[in-house]
C-alpha cells in the first residue's frame, strides 16, 4: 500500500573548524545542493545482561565502554561505507539537495574503522544526546559546532589535535568522501565516558516482538525522502532479516561485502524545518510511524521528550513497542508539516 504525506575550542578554533572541515568540493554538494521504555511497563529481558542498543545476551558488564556515534556520509563517492554494516543503530535523514545521511551508532562491536565521516547538522545533537559517548565527524558550520559541543557527548572533530592519531584520509576514496576512524583506538581514549542507556524495549525472542506477534505480514517496504533518496527494504526469511536496497535497486552493502541488514526497521514521520536552506529535522516532538520486525509491521506512535531523551514508542493502543533482538535502522521522513515534500512509503 502506498501510504501519502503532502508537503510538509575557543570562538577562533570552532571558526576555523568550518573553513577547514569542507573541501570546495564538499561546499558545493553540502551547502549548494545546498526508544525508550515506558517507566509503567518493565521490558521482557533484563538490562543488566543485555546490550544496551540491541537487547542481545551479553555477560553482565562486558559492554560498560562507552558509545561511538558519527556521521556518515551517503554520497555515492563515499560508497561503500566502512563499519556500517556493524553499527547497533542507524539513523537516515534528509540533509541538502534531497540527499541523506546517516548518523550511526556503535556499542555491541567496534570495527577496525568507520566511515566516511562527513560535517555535522543542526538536528544532530537531538539524535545523538541520549547515547552519550563519543560523536566523531568532520567539522560544519559553526553554528552547529557550536550546538553540537553543547550536547552531552565528546566531540571529535576531524583536523583537531586530539584527533591526528585516529582520523586519517584513505587513498581508496576521494576527498571529501575519504576520511575514516580508527574506531577501538578513539573509544580507547574516552573510557571515562559511560556506557550508552537502553535505548528501545526488546521481546525476548523475534517471535514475541510486537510487529510479528500482532502485526500484519509484509515483504519490502520502501521510504522515500525525495526524488534522489528512495531506499527499500526486502524481508528475507532465509537469513531472518531485512536487506537494504539503493534508490537504483542495487544492493547496499558495506566495504566488508555484506549486504546492509536490519532486525528492526523504523519509519518515524518527523517534521522538517528549512532553515537557512538546511532541512532541519525536529526530533524532540512526537508523532506516527511503523515498525517492522520478523516480516510483519505494526503502525505506531512516538515521543521524544527532550534532547536527552531516548525515542519512546508505543502501539495506536498506548502499549509499549517491544523490537526484536538486533540491530535497528531508523528511516526519518518528513511528514505533511514539513518545508518540503512529504515522503511516500510504501509498504507491499
Amino acid at each position: 500500500m502506498a501510504i501519502r504525506f503532502a508537503s510538509l575550542f575557543a570562538t577562533a578554533a570552532i571558526a576555523a573548524l568550518a573553513l577547514t572541515a569542507c573541501s570546495p568540493d564538499e561546499a558545493a554538494i553540502d551547502e549548494v545542493s545546498g526508544s525508550g521504555s515506558s517507566e509503567e511497563t518493565a521490558p521482557l529481558v533484563d538490562d543488566a545482561t543485555v546490550a544496551a542498543l540491541t537487547g542481545e545476551p551479553i555477560e553482565a558488564g562486558s559492554l560498560s565502554r562507552p558509545s561511538l556515534a558519527a556521521k556518515i556520509d551517503n554520497h555515492p563517492s563515499a560508497r561503500p561505507q566502512v563499519g556500517l554494516d556493524e553499527a547497533d543503530i542507524v539513523f537516515e535523514e534528509l540533509v541538502e539537495g534531497g540527499i541523506t545521511r546517516y548518523l550511526a551508532v556503535w556499542h555491541s562491536v567496534l570495527p577496525a574503522e568507520i566511515g566516511p565521516v562527513r560535517s555535522v547538522r543542526p538536528m544532530d545533537p537531538e539524535i545523538v544526546s541520549p547515547f552519550g559517548g563519543v560523536f566523531a565527524y568532520s567539522g560544519g558550520q559553526v553554528r552547529f559546532i557550536q550546538a553540537m559541543q553543547e550536547a552531552p557527548v565528546y566531540n571529535a572533530i576531524h583536523g583537531q589535535p586530539d584527533t591526528e592519531e585516529t582520523f586519517y584520509r584513505t587513498s581508496a576514496k576521494v576527498a571529501p568522501h575519504n576520511v575514516l576512524v580508527k574506531a577501538p583506538e578513539l573509544i580507547n581514549e574516552h573510557l571515562d565516558l559511560a556506557a550508552p542507556q537502553r535505548m528501545f524495549d526488546y521481546a525476548d525472542s523475534v517471535a514475541n516482538s510486537t510487529a510479528l506477534a500482532s502485526g500484519m505480514a509484509m515483504a519490502s517496504v520502501n521510504a522515500r525522502f525525495s526524488g534522489f533518496s528512495s531506499p527499500t527494504w526486502e524481508w528475507d526469511g532465509t537469513q531472518g532479516a531485512f536487506l537494504r536496497f539503493q534508490t537504483n535497486g542495487a544492493a547496499d552493502s558495506a566495504s566488508s561485502g555484506n549486504q546492509i541488514s536490519a532486525t528492526n526497521v523504523i519509519i518515524l514521520n518527523v517534521g522538517i524545518d528549512v532553515v537557512e536552506d538546511i532541512p532541519t529535522t525536529r526530533l524532540v516532538n512526537q508523532g506516527t510511524g511503523w515498525v517492522f520486525t520478523g516480516g510483519s509491521y505494526i503502525e505506531i506512535n512516538w515521543i521524544k521528550a527532550t534532547e536527552e531523551s531516548p525515542i519512546v514508542l508505543s502501539t495506536t493502543a498506548g502499549d509499549p513497542v517491544l523490537l526484536g533482538q538486533g540491530n535497528t535502522w531508523l528511516e526519518l521522513v518528513p511528514n505533511d508539516s514539513s518545508d518540503v515534500d512529504a515522503a511516500v512509503v510504501t509498504i507491499n
